[in-house]
């Protein structure tokens, strides 16, 4: 699978299966080269047969969950991903899928302590960061959101979302002059940003 070889990946992972049908790890290998192959019924299936052998296998809830989170089911994405954590899986991505579930979910707050997690596990996770700040911006919490924005612009200074949302921070503070300098950041890296755009123009009226 590594090699890009999938038909013998999967050969081999139907072998594995036939010679040993109650052990859940190559349902679960054989469900993520279905799932990076958009077969997503068919990787649930097999996730779910895995769940079934061994109701304590955190990766096979975390594979189940991004197949729903790609379908844009979040509601049991998030579920899914609660299980892997519920079942010691302790990684960075998996914070950060439990996150932007919550994110997509509308539920900025409960979203919080998992992308903050995801951080503290990769301080160069600059999207966990980024999902984090934003979080933390519609919550009204600006001056923690600042801080969590620029350092996704040190870590990433062509991070043109970054710069457009702490334009629009500075400005919720009335600080024009720092708004304006952030949003002219984000058309330098993006110069058809257009909320950058229009955010400037609504400044420079």
């Amino acid at each position: 699978m590594q090699q890009g070889d999938f038909k013998e990946a999967a050969a081999h992972f139907s072998k594995a299966i036939e010679e040993n049908p109650l052990d859940s790890v190559p349902y679960i290998n054989f469900a993520n080269l279905l799932s990076s192959f958009q077969e997503k019924e068919k990787a649930l299936r097999f996730y779910e047969k895995a769940i079934e052998l061994d109701p304590k296998a955190a990766t096979a809830y975390y594979g189940a969950g991004n197949v729903y989170y790609n379908d844009e089911k979040y509601d049991q994405a998030k579920i899914m991903f609660e299980n892997a954590l519920a079942n010691k899986l302790e990684h960075g991505d998996l914070f950060f899928m439990l996150g932007m579930s919550l994110v997509h979910l509308e539920q900025p707050r409960l979203a919080i302590p998992y992308l903050q997690r995801a951080v503290e596990l990769n301080e160069l996770d600059v999207d966990a960061r980024f999902q984090w700040g934003l979080c933390l911006a519609n919550l009204e919490l600006l001056d923690e959101a600042i801080k969590q924005l620029e350092k996704v612009t040190e870590l990433d200074e062509n991070y043109a979302d970054a710069y457009y949302n702490l334009g629009v921070a500075f400005a919720y503070k009335d600080q024009g002059e720092k708004a304006l300098n952030m949003l002219n950041k984000a058309i330098e890296v993006q110069p058809d940003h257009v909320l950058a755009l229009h955010a400037k123009k609504m400044l420079t009226k």
